[in-house]
């Protein structure tokens, strides 16, 4: 099998600072401020590309050094490779530290809290020295914890673009109400005509770009919680219904709190749920453990 040839690179990751930040700082003088090098050595290294490519990257209007078409290119192209480097070192660094010292886990709330309790205690026995940052989110949050540098790792039900997801298990919903609710009094099965007249209490996204609609439930009345506790507390005062995933509400719906409603099939809902890694590359061994407990979990 013939290795694969791959052409040396004559430019440096220097060199391509230096044209990065000539474009960004808006001239070759202020490239250099920001660098801390002589505006010469700034010249220079822009010029070694322009020679080495036979191309031009930039040119003069005025006292501005404005790109030209394939400077365009050439900057774009900078900048991904800048970014690539950075985030090598960054990944090397890790793995030569050994155990991160602190981990964001970012949790749906539809993930059940003994769930997350046992395999956070397994992972504190292991690497008692490692913090983490536990964010409970709801509807869209995991997503943008992950996008935004939040979450390390996330158990959520669906997996932002970009990222890849493992498979953990189905999580089942039950729609129910205090037991002397009016719905629970109708003594037959309901229809979704029953529901729209009596209160939904269903648990607000925590995305910030949440929609108010946080339910395809249409009904008149609607009291919106920021936690799921207090949203299981107000069905218990008999305020309303929503559907709690079974794990939450299993000792409200065996201490006759709650009730199952007869919605002939429909009271049940299933989400699958998913753990995501937001580098898979760059993960220290942290990271890669925590998914090897969680996923664990999920078989068993």
């Amino acid at each position: 099998m013939n290795a694969i040839v791959r052409p040396v690179p004559h430019i440096s990751l220097e060199q391509w600072r230096a044209l990065v930040a000539v474009v960004e700082a808006g001239g070759y003088a202020q490239a250099a401020e920001a660098l801390h090098k002589s505006q010469s050595a700034v010249s220079y290294a822009v010029q070694k590309i322009e020679a080495q490519l036979g191309l031009q990257a930039f040119e003069i209007q005025g006292r501005k050094a404005v790109l030209t078409p394939t400077g365009h290119m050439l900057y774009r192209r900078a900048l991904a490779l800048l970014g690539e480097a950075g985030d090598l070192e960054q990944a090397a660094r890790k793995l030569s530290a050994g155990w991160e010292a602190e981990i964001g886990l970012a949790a749906e709330v539809l993930y059940p809290p003994d769930r997350l309790l046992g395999a956070l205690a397994r992972f504190g026995a292991e690497a008692p020295r490692t913090r983490v940052e536990v964010i409970e989110s709801v509807l869209g949050g995991t997503g943008e914890a992950l996008l935004g540098g939040q979450a390390d790792i996330a158990v959520t039900p669906t997996v932002p673009p970009g990222f890849l997801g493992r498979p953990l298990f189905n999580v089942r919903l039950l729609a129910v109400a205090h037991p002397a609710h009016p719905l629970h009094r109708l003594g037959r099965p309901l229809r979704e005509g029953d529901l729209r007249a009596h209160r939904h209490l269903p648990v607000r996204a925590t995305s910030a770009s949440r929609d108010r609609r946080t339910t395809t439930v249409e009904v008149e009345q609607r009291w919106t919680f920021s936690s799921m506790g207090m949203s299981i507390a107000a069905a218990c005062a008999g305020q309303g219904f929503a559907w709690y995933p079974e794990a939450r509400i299993r000792a409200e719906l065996a201490a006759g709190q709650l009730k199952v409603l007869p919605l002939g099939g429909a009271e049940e809902r299933f989400v699958q749920l998913y753990c995501v890694v937001a580098d898979p590359d760059g993960a220290g061994p942290g990271v890669r453990r925590l998914e090897e407990i969680l996923t664990e979990g999920a078989a068993a």
